[in-house]
């Protein structure tokens, strides 16, 4: 039986999964780290995510040799070399914001309808690589002279585990410079920051072996969103996952790029098989079920808020919780928007506030949704919060739609790993593959009416913040 190894490098943590040919999981591993930050400047060692990667991977095979490997990484995060791949600098990662005069000019340029309709961005932010580029032009020019090949983080690992100078369009989506429309570079936007193809790596396909470590083939992957999706076997339209963790993401295969709108701030992605995709996230989901139970009530665990919120009835007997405890991001954008709770009074006691927090959750899911204008059939949930029965529960019914959970944890890690299976010829096609995925558990919407509690969520959610 096949070894499939699946790599997920996110922002502070690199998780490996070692699966077997019917995605069983049979080792893994979690390796944390911390970023460099100072400000708005948020760096990392270029050498030392190979490091951590070589632990991670023997940790999880456990003396298991691999069949194949294929790994995905957060997007944007970029590493400049010389001719020979030798780091000139550490690596700007995706979560920097230094270059905003940079994207500002970018945005002057060019427009944000003509950026969108060629990337599929329909902002121009500090964190995209090509406004990233710009700034290490116009203030590391020592660097910008010596830099020869232009990697993100997954073309890098690729590179350094196989030699080869590879990139496929998933995760270079959101650099600024990629053609969603043509799956190639944009022209105009390589001459505007001053770049030429052959600083960027050969662009492949997901799923197509590039090349060998250690004699093991390697396979091209995706972007974390995309193979945290593939590895909820959400893979055609109609379907849709959502996972709460921290934050809330929402992620949607579209059959093609939807019209701009000046008024939309949700971006369209590049999929694994040329298709399009819509990915949305929110800045505080899970953290708000966490920051309420750390502040208020840290003795209870959180079945313990689940089975006291189950005893307050939906719509938590009026009372609102606002959920933007770290801003607002989608659907709307308002970095400096606050968190409240609203219609408390003196009957209302601790269960009325944790049921309101799981709710507002829900409503910012339903909210996204709303954006898609698309006919969803099913949700699929992942991360902590599919954890739990009761918030799955009011999803169901807040939304209205089926929603399943997953019996793995690591989505992201299996997600890759299916790739890796079908560059091998394990699996015939990423669909074929997402059929052996386990679900979980299944919930219904019960009839419980949300609609005057998600208005008023709305309505508090603009009086608050003045949206």
């Amino acid at each position: 039986m096949k070894r499939l190894l699946g790599i997920d490098v996110g922002t502070t943590s690199l998780k490996v999964g070692l699966y077997d040919e019917n995605l069983n999981e049979i080792g893994s591993a979690t390796v944390d780290y911390t970023l460099d930050t100072v400000g708005d400047r948020v760096e990392f060692d270029a050498e030392e995510y190979l490091r951590l990667l070589l632990r991670g991977m023997k940790e999880a095979c456990g003396g298991i040799r691999p069949d194949a490997i294929s790994l995905d990484t957060q997007c944007e995060t970029m590493i400049l070399t010389d001719g020979e791949g030798r780091p000139l600098r550490p690596a700007i990662v995706w979560l920097d914001n230094r270059a905003a005069a940079q994207a500002e000019a970018i945005e002057r340029a060019f427009g944000r309808e003509t950026v969108y309709n060629k990337t599929g961005q329909p902002e121009v932010a500090a964190a995209w690589p090509a406004c990233k580029l710009l700034w290490v032009k116009e203030n590391e020019p020592e660097v910008w002279a010596a830099t020869k090949k232009i990697f993100l983080l997954g073309d890098w690992l690729a590179y350094r585990l196989t030699g080869r100078f590879v990139t496929e369009g998933t995760l270079q989506s959101s650099s600024l410079y990629f053609d969603i429309t043509k799956g190639d570079w944009w022209e105009e936007m390589l001459d505007y920051v001053g770049i030429t193809r052959q600083m960027l790596p050969e662009i492949r396909k997901s799923t197509e072996k590039v090349g060998e470590y250690e004699g093991i083939p390697f396979v091209m992957g995706a972007m974390d969103q995309v193979a945290g999706a593939v590895g909820c076997g959400t893979v055609k339209p109609g379907t849709v996952s959502e996972m709460t963790g921290t934050t809330l993401a929402v992620f949607a295969p579209c059959e093609g790029i939807p019209p701009f709108r000046a008024d939309s701030i949700i971006p369209c992605h590049y999929h694994y098989d040329g298709s399009y995709c819509r990915l949305l996230w929110t800045s505080a989901a899970g953290l708000a079920l966490k920051w309420f139970r750390e502040n208020f009530c840290a003795d209870l665990s959180f079945r313990d808020l689940d089975r006291e919120a189950a005893q307050v009835p939906p719509g938590s007997d009026g009372v609102t919780f606002v959920p933007h405890l770290c801003g607002s991001t989608m659907p709307v954008c308002n970095p400096a928007a606050t968190a409240a709770f609203c219609g408390v009074s003196l009957r209302h006691t601790r269960a009325h506030f944790a049921r309101a927090v799981m709710e507002a959750v829900a409503f910012m899911l339903k909210e996204c949704l709303d954006t898609l204008d698309t006919d969803i059939k099913q949700i699929r949930s992942s991360g902590g919060g599919s954890q739990s029965p009761f918030w799955c529960g009011i999803k169901a019914d807040v939304i209205g739609k089926e929603v399943v959970t997953m019996t793995k944890k690591e989505t992201a890690t299996l997600g890759s790993a299916i790739f890796a299976g079908v560059g091998i010829g394990v699996f015939p096609s990423v669909p074929d593959a997402a059929e052996k995925i386990q679900e979980g558990k299944r919930y219904l919407p019960t009839g419980q009416d949300y609609t005057e509690a998600f208005r008023r969520y709305l309505d508090y959610s603009r009086r608050v913040n003045e949206r």
